[in-house]
């Protein structure tokens, strides 16, 4: 170890996760006040970009394991003005997040699936728990920075030990998810 004064042999530290990694994540989306109600985007959740582009800024926190309480910020595409590209990438890592969240293989095309890939609005993903696997990007700077592009779900060999059982079920404010007595108090989509 080197002196107190001289820093020359300090090690370089990084708060990169490593690429690749699974982790159980929750993710907050930070308001952005962007409202388009004929897109189904109100809530104030959405935001809007300075070149027209919308999305959702998200924070994903580790839940557990080596990493937990570490932070990876993202963005979901909702929009973009040079094509349909980023929604479409917005909206497969949503579906694949639902997935995760509750236990549906993405094989699964069954009703019950189907209203479990169903949300009333972008409150429905905030708090959400799933697996997710990170990912190694560049900033607006070009220094590498996390990101999450992709949920595992399961059908992901290691989706059970990360995950440990499916998270609860969903909350009242959804309202396609039923939990009657007659289901045995199961979420309509856990059949």
């Amino acid at each position: 170890m080197g002196s107190w004064n001289d820093f020359n042999d300090a090690k370089q530290t990084s708060n990169i996760i490593p690429k690749g990694t699974l982790a159980k994540v929750r993710v907050t989306i930070r308001p952005g006040g962007h409202d388009d109600p004929s897109q189904g985007w109100t809530g104030g959740y959405a935001t809007r970009g300075t070149t027209g582009s919308v999305y959702l800024n998200t924070e994903y926190t580790v839940v557990e394991g080596p990493f937990a309480k570490r932070k990876v910020f993202s963005m979901i595409g909702l929009y973009s003005p040079k094509g349909p590209d980023w929604a479409n990438m917005g909206r497969g890592l949503v579906r694949s997040m639902l997935n995760s969240a509750r236990g549906i293989s993405d094989k699964d095309n069954s009703p019950q699936a189907q209203a479990a890939r169903r949300i009333s609005g972008f409150g429905d993903l905030d708090g959400l728990e799933f697996v997710a696997r990170i990912d190694v990007g560049t900033d607006s700077n070009g220094d590498d920075k996390n990101d999450i592009r992709a949920a595992v779900t399961p059908d992901h060999r290691e989706y059970a030990a990360l995950m440990g059982s499916v998270a609860a079920a969903p909350t009242a404010a959804s309202p396609q998810f039923s939990t009657a007595p007659a289901t045995g108090g199961r979420p309509a989509w856990a059949q």
